[in-house]
């Protein structure tokens, strides 16, 4: 699997920030077929800093369903997998710089 295909993008939320500013831990969504020892090598490669630890988690697709004038349109949100990767102390991953 080549690296690019292992992080698809950095989450970005309230509760994400959060755990960056405490315990140094970021939030990545990433393939469905990627595995902690690519997830770690891809961090470490594009952002030049050490992993200590990486924890992954799949958020299962949730039912949506939207009623129009003519009937109810039912489907469902893809499911995804998140990585939460922490780092050594003393260092961060500046993620607002290609925003």
């Amino acid at each position: 699997m080549k690296l690019t295909d292992v992080l698809i993008k950095p989450i970005l939320t309230e509760k994400a920030n959060l755990q960056q500013d405490k315990l140094r831990t970021y939030s990545f969504k990433v393939g469905k077929l990627a595995n902690k020892l690519e997830i770690k090598k891809a961090v470490e490669e594009f952002y030049g800093v050490t992993v200590k630890t990486v924890n992954t988690a799949v958020a299962p697709g949730k039912n949506k369903s939207r009623q129009t004038k003519k009937k109810v349109t039912q489907g469902v949100r893809p499911s995804y997998k998140k990585a939460f990767v922490t780092v050594a102390e003393g260092e961060t991953i500046d993620l607002y710089t290609n925003i």
